[in-house]
């Protein structure tokens, strides 16, 4: 089996780790986008500004999933239409942070993401599954923290897109997609 590196480490502990990492350090930025600022809107605009970097991660990660040779034609399918869909978050979101006289952040380089190794299939809809279930847990942070009504609307919308593509993940891991009610 091809083994395609996502980062340093080898084994699934680390991705659990970085998943983990990933999400303090999500919930930090966006603690710190409201606290830094006196005015919501700058505010406002730091949380969207997080939520694209996070939208930028998944777009690389589905693209480094595709390449890897590692997914099976169906799987492959379902990658590349969740990239497509994470493609339409980060330009709303873009668009969005430009209106609002921001300026949208750029994507990392793809060896920038610190990502685990994923030697199967498996690997990778695992490693996938816990950066929908870290997006979906910051846009779920981002809702307590966002004034903007329409920021809230949209970052609404997205958090229950990622929810959905976590629960699809799960299905195709063989787990319940939906294992608990709340």
């Amino acid at each position: 089996a091809q083994r395609v590196s996502f980062g340093t480490s080898g084994h699934r502990g680390s991705a659990l780790t970085g998943v983990g990492a990933l999400l303090a350090t999500v919930g930090l930025q966006i603690g710190q986008a409201r606290a830094q600022t006196y005015s919501a809107s700058e505010g406002d605009l730091k949380i969207l500004n997080v939520a694209l970097g996070l939208e930028h991660e998944a777009i690389a990660a589905y693209q480094a999933g595709a390449e890897s040779k590692l997914l099976e034609k169906p799987i492959l399918e379902v990658a590349v239409l969740f990239q497509s869909q994470h493609k339409q978050h980060r330009d709303a979101l873009a668009a969005t942070i430009q209106r609002a006289g921001g300026k949208p952040g750029d994507p990392k380089k793809m060896a920038d993401y610190g990502w685990p190794k994923l030697a199967t299939q498996q690997d990778v809809l695992m490693f996938a599954a816990k950066l929908e279930a870290g997006a979906a847990a910051a846009y779920l942070g981002a809702l307590r923290s966002i004034d903007n009504k329409d920021y809230l609307t949209a970052a609404a919308s997205i958090m229950g897109n990622e929810t959905q593509h976590l629960a699809l993940l799960r299905q195709a891991m063989k787990e319940n997609p939906v294992p608990v009610a709340f």
